[in-house]
């Protein structure tokens, strides 16, 4: 626990940071600036713009294309899970390889999501943000047409670049849109959007798998619409401000060699993880050295650190990334797994285990717009991160007992409480995160917070598929592992084997994986009680109600003229 005199102490430090005053001008941004580790020659101090009492039509117009392309990349994540086992069946794989269908996606969108902030701040968001779409779409399109697994895994890594690049940028420009102090209700908008999109995205992947062997395809080609609507909305009303220069001078501001580094030590990190029980597992260590010596290169060497050391170098800040990174482990284990126990365990079809699954994700995004707009409202922050993080640890402690003949009250229930923590965590971390950070950090800080989540998602992922795949090698009966190849992976691409089994050996096939998921739960609970002391490093620190207009929209140019006329 903070001592209290640490924690006055960065009080008074964030309202001298966020207190800006019009006749402090210049005086207070440098001062703000050298509070975090930054002096002015660091670079252009940020235009402080206090936020207008009202959102303009243009506001209105620019948040719809950034909850549109919000729409695209959750519907594609939440879908492709309940899919997963017709799609390793429908190509072939006999190998495990169908991990990479998730795997391919985080390791692409989660390495370069520090480049598209370096390349946003540079060329401005709006062409970012359409690269990022169009590289989605190219992907989708490619893995709808896969012929066998390796064409899939290709194409996943390139809808990854596009995903993670436009969730990052849907961060970031919510940031440049609306000061810290209003943003809860506005990041709870976004978030219903995810659920609206989680929501549809398992059944329609569901009701697609159950279809036949090619139905599947659809589950992508269906993104190629979308991405047109989203890339037209972000063309015509996404009208933010863009830097000046060159591409020359705007490809220079970019941190060339810290992006290759971290492009390299997450991917590394990232393949060994995937790969774990391989020989390649030697390079997790490998990754995560380079990790170390990103950090190092940018404290010592970087002219123009993409992750300036001011973003982690204070306790509030940091304990939300780690909070984040807890909650990215649990919350991508709930929606993965969760479909794979019911059809398992449950005998369901994959769009049955989606309509099993909804409790999720129908919970989920009104939760996180309720803390959103919570923390807006009481201008504090962290007894709602210490709720949501307390009755997640209750959740996932209920998951643990469930087992293949408990009832449908229970496992409808547990999700329930379960959903109602994770959501919370959607959105609390951010506010400590942006907290003591000048307002022109928002988007090195916001890159880390999505980069961060994106990277432990794939831990969550592979931690989860390890212990599944460990134990079933230890509780399935060997009548039923005599079935299959020597070395092949069994866990998900074995799973439309169980309806076909006579009894006893169905019972006895899916107490196993009963037994599995509950060991997968327990390692959950405690990951979920570092995220909850995660919380007590965090200071209340009062937001900033001011934009940094480097960014904003570019209608505010044009209200000093109508005010003359």
């Amino acid at each position: 626990m903070a001592s209290p005199t640490v924690d006055s102490e960065l009080i008074d430090d964030a309202q001298t940071l966020n207190d800006v005053s019009p006749s402090d001008g210049p005086r207070l941004t440098d001062d703000a600036q050298t509070l975090n580790g930054v002096s002015p020659s660091d670079g252009p101090s940020p235009q402080i713009q206090q936020a207008p009492p009202g959102k303009s039509r243009a506001f209105y117009l620019s948040f719809a294309a950034i909850m549109v392309s919000t729409f695209l990349s959750a519907l594609d994540l939440t879908g492709i899970a309940t899919a997963l086992p017709t799609i390793a069946n429908a190509l072939n794989d006999t190998k495990g390889d169908y991990i990479w269908v998730g795997s391919a996606y985080a390791l692409s969108s989660t390495a370069l999501i520090p480049m598209s902030g370096s390349l946003a701040d540079a060329f401005g968001r709006r062409p970012i943000m359409l690269i990022s779409i169009t590289f989605f779409a190219v992907g989708s399109a490619l893995a709808g047409a896969a012929q066998n697994m390796n064409m899939m895994i290709a194409a996943r890594a390139i809808q990854g670049i596009g995903g993670g690049g436009i969730l990052n940028l849907s961060e970031i420009l919510v940031a440049d849109l609306v000061p810290l102090a209003e943003r809860g209700l506005y990041q709870g908008l976004v978030g219903l959007i995810w659920s609206l999109a989680s929501c549809i995205g398992p059944p329609i992947g569901g009701a697609l798998a159950n279809k036949g062997h090619k139905a599947w395809r659809w589950l992508f080609f269906l993104n190629l619409p979308l991405t047109a609507i989203a890339f037209v909305l972000v063309f015509t009303f996404l009208s933010v401000r863009q830097p000046e220069g060159s591409v020359r001078s705007k490809l220079a501001k970019v941190d060339w060699i810290g992006n290759a580094i971290v492009v390299v030590g997450a991917g590394l990190a990232i393949i060994g993880m995937t790969w774990g029980g391989h020989p390649i597992f030697l390079d997790i260590p490998q990754g995560f050295a380079l990790l170390f010596v990103f950090g190092v290169y940018e404290a010592k060497i970087a002219e123009r650190p993409t992750i300036p050391l001011d973003v982690i170098g204070q306790r509030t800040s940091l304990s939300a990334l780690l909070s984040t990174a807890a909650h990215g482990i649990v919350s991508i284990a709930i929606a993965y797994y969760l479909p794979v126990f019911f059809q398992a365990c449950f005998g369901a079809s994959p769009l049955r285990s989606s309509v099993d699954f909804l409790p999720v994700t129908l919970i989920t995004a009104p939760f996180a717009f309720f803390a959103g707009a919570s923390i807006s409202i009481i201008q504090k922050y962290r007894g709602v991160n210490v709720v949501g993080w307390a009755v997640t640890i209750v959740g996932i402690g209920l998951f643990s007992t469930l087992r293949e003949d408990s009832s449908v009250g229970k496992w409808v229930g547990y999700q329930i409480i379960a959903a109602i923590g994770t959501g919370i965590l959607y959105s609390a971390p951010a506010f400590p995160l942006l907290a003591p950070l000048p307002i022109n950090r928002a988007a090195s800080g916001l890159a880390l917070f999505t980069f961060t989540r994106s990277f432990f998602q794939t831990w969550g992922i592979t931690i989860s598929s390890t212990i599944l795949q460990n134990m079933l090698e230890k509780k399935l009966p060997a009548d039923f592992v005599s079935q299959f190849p020597a070395g092949f992976e069994i866990a998900y691409a074995a799973i439309p084997a169980i309806k076909q089994l006579e009894e006893p050996l169905k019972k006895q096939v899916q107490a196993a994986f009963a037994d599995s998921m509950a060991v997968i739960w327990q390692v959950m609970i405690g990951i979920s009680g570092l995220g909850f002391l995660f919380c007590f490093l965090m200071a209340e620190i009062p937001m900033s109600t001011s934009v940094d207009e480097s960014y904003a929209l570019k209608e505010k140019e044009a209200i000093p003229d109508a005010e003359k006329a």
